[in-house]
């Protein structure tokens, strides 16, 4: 039996995104640790306001009201 961790929603600040509008996943936000979950992944939540994580399906999102440019 496989006992999956439930899936979740983060929302952040546009400056917690990188100056490209992404993060990466496995990510502090989500209190996962390298060593034990999934290969990093990139998610561009910058272009769309959110990006779901195709390994564990947490899903990263700016907080209403917030906007990401790129190059601030």
């Amino acid at each position: 039996m496989t006992i999956s961790k439930p899936v979740s929603r983060f929302e952040l600040a546009a400056k917690d995104l990188n100056h490209q509008g992404g993060v990466f996943c496995p990510n502090p936000a989500a209190e996962m640790q390298t060593w034990n979950t999934h290969p990093k992944v990139y998610l561009d939540v910058g272009r769309s306001g959110e990006a779901k994580c195709p390994y564990c399906g947490n899903v990263y999102a700016l907080k209403a009201g917030e906007h990401f440019e790129a190059g601030h």
